[in-house]
């Protein structure tokens, strides 16, 4: 069986953490940020891990 190709659209979204989970930035903080409060836009710039039951997939697809 050949080898599974990288999902290049994946890998540019998640970043693999140390103990292998995929953390990825959040939603939000691209446009209409005059409607946001100051607590919230600073609260989308922290990292998130990505959801337990879809990182089995996006790993398989990162080639991890």
């Amino acid at each position: 069986m050949p080898k599974m190709k990288t999902v290049k659209a994946i890998k540019a979204r998640f970043r693999v953490t140390g103990t292998g989970k995929l953390k990825r930035s959040r939603a939000g903080k691209r446009h209409l940020l005059a409607g946001k409060s100051q607590k919230r836009k600073r609260q989308l710039r922290q990292p998130a891990i990505a959801d337990h039951a879809h990182e089995k997939v996006y790993s398989l697809l990162m080639g991890v």
